[in-house]
């Protein structure tokens, strides 16, 4: 297999910081929410305004971003989405009142936006070499596992040493490495300009339609049924950017994206995989401390053999398997490995024994290593070399949606069937334990269907032809 040079390992380590960042960035800052309402006197209802505000922006703005780095140069907006991200970090350190703090975290988001939604574009028209490439999307499978794993516990460990203002400040120096590094080892590209989709109608349509979605989705727990309406306010406006589209002359994005099977194929299977990896990440770890009454340092060891499986498996089994079989077959085995996970936790007892009960969950779930980057292999095979920019900031996109859907609805889901059970009188374990088996039942399904569409959509894929950035035809 290939080894990577020096020059673009160093691109690759620079891109990876960037998304460590903003994954990190996404989770740190809820381990720090008590402190923060104590010290700014925020109030209970605009506390989630500090996660809300960054989310809203950051999944707003990925496919506008992408597109602008197809346009600007790639290079360019994501030095530029550092300066910014930095300089709100700067913001957000130093905010001494709630009104600051949220407008500081809104501008983290576009920052994020702009940096994260180019770096799978730059990657893929930076290691052309299918080995290379294989390794690059290992490690980016690799970030995102400690990214997950590692935001709620940095959070605790500097809020409790230095104070919650360093949540943000740690990425002062960070972010300066960052955009300094970038400038040396990412590749200079010129953009192909604004009059090759400046379609400003376009962007406000679907930078409107984004937000007002994901506005639904982390409000609906809160609000219920009173946030659809914007919830079909995002449909609609998100129709009409389709329809707009299919007739600008110079459209933001080209409807052809969308006709590669591994694109869309690749998308769809993502918002149905994230979506029920919520109940591993999230629910698993309510599980043990509400019901089986783990503490806070017990739960994050318990799951740290799933971190470590998912780490090493991306890092050094993915990159050879995908070089032999295929992103899609290693996908499909990935899927089959998360199945059999969620599976076992659909009939996990109210006194589940963690050697019997939860570690082979925590071995099974090695498979997210396989399913990360294989996503990314496929869901970019489809990108030219114009308008990769645009297809990673789709990908992230898909990404966001996937997650915050997967919390919306599983949360929600088990939430209703705990109450529901403590009304007919079963006690607050069973109830909780019943509630989190909905939960586990509901992802078991979204695998399988995710399983089914990378069977079916996915069962004929290669290169497109002219495609710059394609990955290498999958074995038959």
């Amino acid at each position: 297999m290939s080894r990577i040079s020096p020059s673009r390992r160093l691109a690759l380590g620079v891109l990876s910081t960037a998304m460590l960042m903003t994954i990190l960035d996404g989770s740190i800052v809820t381990v720090a929410l008590p402190a923060i309402q104590r010290d700014l006197g925020f109030a209970p209802a605009e506390l989630s305004w500090t996660v809300n505000a960054y989310l809203i922006a950051y999944g707003g703005l990925l496919l506008l971003a992408g597109r602008l780095g197809d346009l600007l140069g790639r290079r360019a907006v994501f030095l530029a989405g550092n300066v910014v991200f930095t300089v709100a970090s700067l913001l957000a350190g130093v905010a001494g009142s709630p009104a600051t703090l949220i407008g500081a975290r809104f501008l983290q988001g576009v920052g994020s936006a702009m940096a994260t939604a180019v770096v799978l574009g730059i990657l893929v028209t930076t290691f052309t070499d299918p080995g290379e490439r294989a390794k690059a999307f290992g490690v980016f499978g690799f970030t995102g596992a400690v990214g997950a794993s590692l935001g709620a516990v940095l959070g605790g460990v500097l809020t409790d040493a230095l104070g919650w203002h360093y949540i943000f400040l740690i990425n002062i120096p960070i972010g300066v490495v960052t955009v300094v590094l970038a400038v040396r080892a990412l590749p200079a590209e010129r953009g192909s300009g604004l009059s090759g989709g400046a379609d400003a109608l376009g962007a406000l349509l679907v930078t409107a339609g984004l937000m007002l979605g994901i506005y639904a989705v982390v409000q609906i727990e809160r609000y219920g049924v009173r946030v659809l309406w914007f919830g079909v306010a995002s449909l609609v406006s998100l129709a009409a950017f389709l329809v707009r589209q299919a007739t600008a002359r110079t459209p933001l994005m080209p409807l052809r994206v969308l006709r590669s099977r591994a694109v869309a194929g690749a998308n769809l299977v993502q918002v149905l995989a994230l979506g029920a990896m919520f109940a591993f990440q999230v629910v698993v770890a309510l599980f043990m401390q509400q019901v089986l009454r783990y503490g806070a340092l017990g739960t994050g060891l318990a799951m740290l053999p799933a971190a470590v499986s998912i780490a090493v498996v991306s890092l050094f089994v993915y990159p050879r398997l995908t070089m032999r079989f295929g992103a899609r077959s290693v996908l499909l085995a990935g899927l089959a490995l998360l199945i059999g996970a969620m599976g076992w936790l659909t009939r996990v007892p109210l006194d589940a024994h963690y050697v019997t009960d939860l570690l082979p969950v925590m071995v099974l779930i090695m498979g997210g290593g396989l399913v990360l980057p294989a996503l990314t292999a496929l869901g970019m095979s489809g990108a030219r070399a114009d308008d990769a920019g645009l297809v990673s900031g789709l990908f992230n996109t898909t990404q966001q949606i996937g997650m915050a859907t997967g919390v919306a609805v599983l949360s929600t889901l088990a939430a209703s069937r705990t109450e529901s059970l403590l009304a007919d009188g079963a006690s607050g374990a069973v109830a909780l334990t019943g509630g989190y088996r909905l939960a586990f039942t509901v992802s078991f399904g979204l695998l399988i269907a995710a399983f089914a569409v990378g069977l079916l959509v996915l069962r004929r894929p290669r290169a497109d032809v002219g495609h710059e950035a394609a990955l290498q035809p999958e074995r038959a």
